[in-house]
């Protein structure tokens, strides 16, 4: 199912065809070698082009594959992106299957060029297995910036690998990224556990959020599974409404990257049961917000969802966030 599915920007051609225009970009572009003091990298999601941009400073220039709203699970590579990456001096994507259209393109990429799949560094036993994909684990790794603080250091080592002269650079940054990562990882503790006990259920459209379940003691309920390519048919959406109503949850959230119908027929699917439930807010899943924003960087993003969730369920959070620096809040 995987392999008919195409982002909007997604090229519409063969494998063959692909295979063919990789070989030649290849065969035209040499192995390119980083410039004196900086280096190019192209990053896969924007979580791991902002932790690249926070680790690397001055010495990097770096360029997000998929933007605010795009779904990493189904998007496929554009011409412009084949062509970014062969000129790139370092290729970071995630792994772990969230690229799932891009798996295979990225393991013969990397036959050639240096390529990097930071979340495979992730300790096994710090994973969560997938729910469909027998030896394959949850990709969401961010949610919990605990877990996150794993691929920083993956993205920190790629770096110095490529750069070792600004090795010195490159770690002084990271321990100044992981502090900041650890204030907002003991923030959303200390607000999550504000909610009532009985309230801690996360009820969205995908499950994003099992991480984040672990690390602050939530029941995530997705509609759909792991991957967005998944569907929730009527009996799982039957399910859900019986859940929704014998656990009287009075809020459920949608995510910006994916659509939001599932959730509308939970909704609606309560209302007819006389239980009303209400939209508790937007979270930021697979992909952060606008570039240039707050919400547009990583910390900002897990801000942003931790303070929605807290307010909506019945918890006390700052306003604006843990900075003061959210631009919407519920």
């Amino acid at each position: 199912m995987f392999n008919r599915i195409f982002d909007a920007r997604s090229i519409r051609f063969s494998s063959a065809v692909l295979g063919v225009l990789v070989s030649a970009l290849l065969i035209l572009t040499s192995p390119p070698t980083a410039r004196a003091g900086q280096l190019n990298i192209v990053a896969t999601t924007g979580m791991i082009a902002d932790a690249a941009t926070q680790i690397g400073g001055d010495s990097v220039t770096v360029k997000a594959l998929m933007g605010p709203g795009v779904d990493p699970h189904a998007y496929r590579q554009t011409r412009s992106d084949i062509v970014s990456m062969t000129k790139a001096d370092l290729i970071l994507w995630h792994g772990l299957f969230l690229e799932a259209q891009m798996e295979d393109f990225f393991r013969k990429l990397g036959k050639s060029r240096n390529v990097v799949a930071v979340a495979e560094a992730m300790p096994k036993d710090q994973l969560i297995s997938h729910d469909v994909y027998a030896n394959k684990y949850d990709p969401h790794v961010w949610m919990d910036p605990g877990r996150w603080s794993y691929v920083a250091e993956a993205i920190r080592d790629a770096l110095i690998e490529a750069l070792p002269d600004q090795k010195a650079v490159f770690e002084a940054n990271t321990a100044a990224y992981l502090q900041e990562i650890a204030a907002l990882d003991t923030f959303a503790a200390d607000t999550l556990a504000t909610i009532p006990a009985d309230s801690r259920v996360l009820v969205s459209a995908h499950d994003a959020f099992n991480y984040f379940g672990e690390a602050y003691d939530f029941d995530v309920i997705g509609i759909q599974g792991i991957s967005t390519q998944s569907e929730a048919g009527l009996h799982r959406v039957a399910e859900l409404v019986d859940l929704l109503v014998e656990r009287e949850i009075r809020a459920v959230f949608v995510e910006s990257s994916v659509s939001d119908r599932s959730v509308r027929a939970l909704i609606e699917g309560a209302a007819a049961r006389g239980h009303e439930i209400v939209i508790g807010g937007s979270l930021y899943s697979d992909a952060m917000g606008e570039p240039g924003t707050y919400e547009g960087t990583y910390l900002g993003m897990i801000d942003h969802n931790v303070t929605t969730i807290a307010r909506a369920l019945g918890g006390e959070a700052p306003q604006k966030g843990r900075l003061g620096r959210l631009a919407v809040t519920m």
